[in-house]
């Protein structure tokens, strides 16, 4: 069977005395064929652990304990975590906890449909640990930001700081009929690749806050945000590359000279 009836999921859930709510992110993936797809995505060897954020009912847990040599799942959801432990095999381990806090252990792939309401934070933390591959469920919009263009719409600070320590792609697709209850977007397949960063900067903490600070004025000009900011003066715009600019018309590599430029300022103070 390629599609998970409605009908069982609805069942289940009254059940468990669970109403799905926009807040927790709660769509459950129907279609098991998307599954399978996710899954392949994920190269997973039997020696890979595997962890995934809000196994729901476990669509996606049961097929990667198949394959990986041990599973870790996050479920905020403690009567969704009830539900679904009995049935899970004995290389699943099953962690009650919002993966905002908790803390990830070693993992080598992450496969997951994650709730909409923290993809970015969820983002932000994965990359901030080792990992070989991730193949992740985003809504459709949030995709197209991870993968955007310097000056379009979508381009931000999540597009810099993704680039700077992933290869990024769009697998697929994933319109939102694939989903019980059906969400007010499409989704899309994502994978990241961690890799060395494409350049190098002189300071990484520097850069990752200019690039926080610059993006929350993407409006005003770079130069204007600098000064706003105490990070050089009216005199030393000469000595800034791009300082006429909007933050959102540079590229990544040049924001990255942008950062030295601050940086050296920093250091003749």
């Amino acid at each position: 069977m390629n599609q998970i009836r409605t009908g069982d999921i609805i069942e289940r859930l009254a059940g468990l005395g669970v109403s799905p709510t926009k807040g927790m992110g709660q769509n459950f993936l129907i279609d098991e064929r998307v599954a399978e797809r996710q899954i392949a995505f994920a190269d997973i060897g039997d020696k890979d652990t595997v962890l995934e954020v809000g196994p729901g009912l476990g669509v996606l847990t049961n097929r990667l304990a198949e394959r990986a040599g041990r599973v870790v799942a996050i479920e905020m959801d403690r009567r969704l975590a009830d539900h679904l432990r009995p049935s899970l095999p004995g290389n699943v381990e099953l962690i009650v906890g919002d993966a905002l806090t908790v803390p990830f252990p070693p993992f080598d792939r992450m496969v997951s449909n994650l709730p909409y309401s923290i993809s970015s934070p969820i983002i932000f933390k994965l990359l901030e640990h080792e990992f070989q591959k991730a193949v992740v469920m985003l809504q459709k919009e949030f995709a197209d930001r991870l993968v955007a263009r310097p000056d379009t719409d979508d381009y931000s600070r999540l597009t810099v700081n993704v680039y700077y320590r992933a290869e990024c792609k769009v697998l697929e697709k994933v319109p939102r009929s694939r989903f019980w209850p059906p969400p007010k977007v499409d989704s899309a397949i994502v994978e990241l690749v961690p890799r060395p960063a494409p350049f190098t900067v002189k300071d990484e903490g520097l850069f990752f806050r200019l690039v926080e600070v610059l993006f929350q004025q993407r409006r005003k000009k770079i130069g204007t945000v600098l000064r706003m900011k105490g990070l050089m003066s009216a005199e030393q715009r000469s000595r800034v590359p791009y300082a006429d600019l909007r933050i959102e018309a540079l590229a990544p590599e040049q924001i990255g000279e942008l950062c030295d430029a601050v940086y050296e300022i920093g250091l003749d103070r």
